[in-house]
C-alpha cells in the first residue's frame, strides 16, 4: 500500500510539469513574444548609436509616426487575412488629408467657427476613404479584378487627383485648433490621435477574435470556395473589408494633417509599403487566413521605430524605403520557413 500511494503523486504530477513546460515553450516561440524581443534589441542598438533615441521626446515622436501607420496596417490586416491586398491606402491617406485641408480652409475663410470647419473637414476625408473603399470592393467583387490590379488602379487615380486639386503644393490656412488637436501631448507622449488609434486597435482585436465578422474574415482567406458553400456572402463581406481599409486610411490622413497643420500632396507616399510591412512583420500571412491584429500592432511599432532610428543615425530618407522593403522580404521568408517546418 505504501509503494502504491507513493507512486501515485509521481504519475499525476509528471504530465502537469510537462504541460507547464510546453506552455512556456509555446509562449517563448509565439510571434508576439519574438517581436517584443526584436523590438527591445532594436531599441538598445539605436540607443547605443545615438543616446537621444532612448528619450521621452523620441518615444513621443515615434508614437506620432506610429499612429497613421497603425491605422493603415489595421485596414491592411483585414484585407490580407481575406487573401487580398490594398495598394491604395497611402494614396487615400494623401487625398483624404488634402480634402480635409481644402474643406477646412474654405469654411474657415467663409467665417465658420473652427469646430464646425474641422467637423466638415473630417466628414470630407471620411467620405473620400469610404468612396475609394467602395470602388475597390466593386472592382474586385463585380468586375472580378484581382485585388492587386484593382487597388493599383485606385492608387493611381487617388495620387493623380491629389496632384490636380493641389497643383502639387501644400494646402495651408488651417486654424490653430487643428495643430493643437494633433500635437497637444498628455504625459509627454500621448496625443488625441494616438488615443483614437488605441481605441480602433481594441475594436479591431475584438472584431477579429470575438465576432462572427472575424470568423468570416478568416474563413474567406482560408478557403473562399468553402466559405461560399458554408453560406457566407463573400462579396458583401469583401466590400465591408475594403471600405474599412479606406476609412481607416482616411483617418490616418486626417491625423497627418492635424500634425502638420497643412495638407501635403506628398503625404502617404510609400504608406502602402509601411502598412504591408507592419502586417507581414506582425505575422499576417500574405496567403490569407492567418494572423492577429496584436502582431500587426507590434509590426507597426517596429516599422515606425526603425524609420525614426534611421533618421537619428543619419540615414537619408530615400534609403529608408530599402530597409522597409528588406523587412518585408525577411518577414515573408521567415513565414515560408515556418510553414515548411510545420509540414515536416
Amino acid at each position: 500500500m505504501t509503494n502504491d500511494t507513493n507512486s501515485t503523486p509521481t504519475l499525476e504530477t509528471t504530465p502537469i510539469i510537462a504541460t507547464r513546460g510546453d506552455r512556456w515553450k509555446e509562449m517563448a516561440t509565439r510571434q508576439e513574444t519574438l517581436l517584443i524581443a526584436v523590438y527591445v534589441i532594436m531599441v538598445l542598438a539605436f540607443s547605443l548609436i545615438n543616446p537621444r533615441y532612448f528619450s521621452t521626446a523620441s518615444f513621443g515622436n515615434i508614437l506620432q509616426d506610429f499612429a497613421p501607420v497603425m491605422l493603415m496596417a489595421i485596414g491592411q490586416t483585414f484585407v490580407i487575412i481575406t487573401g487580398g491586398i490594398d495598394l491604395s491606402v497611402g494614396a487615400v491617406l494623401g487625398l483624404s488629408g488634402v480634402s480635409a485641408a481644402l474643406a477646412i480652409r474654405t469654411t474657415t475663410e467663409s467665417g465658420m467657427s473652427p469646430a464646425l470647419s474641422i467637423t466638415i473637414g473630417i466628414v470630407a476625408a471620411l467620405l473620400v476613404g469610404a468612396t475609394v473603399g467602395v470602388v475597390n470592393g466593386l472592382l474586385i467583387t463585380r468586375v472580378k479584378l484581382a485585388p492587386f490590379i484593382a487597388t493599383l488602379a485606385t492608387m493611381g487615380i487617388c495620387m493623380g487627383t491629389t496632384l490636380v486639386v493641389t497643383g502639387g503644393v501644400q494646402v495651408a490656412g488651417a486654424p490653430k485648433e487643428v495643430v493643437l488637436l494633433g500635437n497637444t501631448r498628455y504625459l509627454e507622449v500621448f496625443t488625441v490621435p494616438l488615443f483614437v488609434v488605441l481605441g480602433v486597435l481594441i475594436i479591431a482585436w475584438l472584431a477579429l477574435s470575438r465576432t462572427r465578422f472575424g470568423r468570416h474574415t478568416y474563413a474567406i482567406g482560408s478557403n473562399q470556395f468553402a466559405a461560399r458553400v458554408a453560406g457566407i456572402n463573400v462579396d458583401r463581406h469583401l466590400m465591408k473589408v475594403y471600405v474599412i481599409g479606406g476609412v481607416l486610411a482616411a483617418i490616418a490622413g486626417l491625423f497627418v494633417y492635424f500634425r502638420l497643420g497643412s495638407g501635403s500632396p506628398a503625404s502617404g507616399r510609400g504608406g502602402e509599403l509601411q502598412a504591408i510591412a507592419a502586417a507581414v512583420i506582425g505575422g499576417i500571412s500574405l496567403m490569407g487566413g492567418v494572423g492577429r491584429v496584436t502582431g500587426t500592432a507590434l509590426g507597426a511599432l517596429i516599422t515606425a521605430s526603425v524609420l525614426s532610428g534611421l533618421i537619428l543615425i543619419g540615414i537619408e530618407p530615400n534609403a529608408q524605403q530599402i530597409v522597409v522593403g528588406a523587412l518585408i522580404a525577411l518577414a515573408v521568408a521567415v513565414q515560408g520557413l515556418s510553414r515548411a517546418n510545420s509540414r515536416t
